[in-house]
């Protein structure tokens, strides 16, 4: 869902399947979440999906 709304939005993104790719298991479990979807952006670590606050995380990310 994360995913498809950054899409529909235009939002570039970098995607780690973290069930193959284990520098990017290793990245999250760093971050300290053990499951998945966990979105970061900027300096802000977003787990599942809620829009507001992944509106709210792109608006601060954008105006710096």
């Amino acid at each position: 869902m994360v995913k498809g709304y950054l899409s529909l939005r235009g939002i570039e993104f970098v995607d780690k399947n973290v069930s193959v790719d284990m520098e990017g298991r290793t990245e999250l479990l760093t971050m300290g979440f053990d499951s998945t979807p966990v979105t970061v952006i900027g300096d802000r670590q977003l787990v599942g999906f809620d829009v507001k606050e992944i509106d709210d995380a792109l608006a601060s990310f954008e105006n710096g």
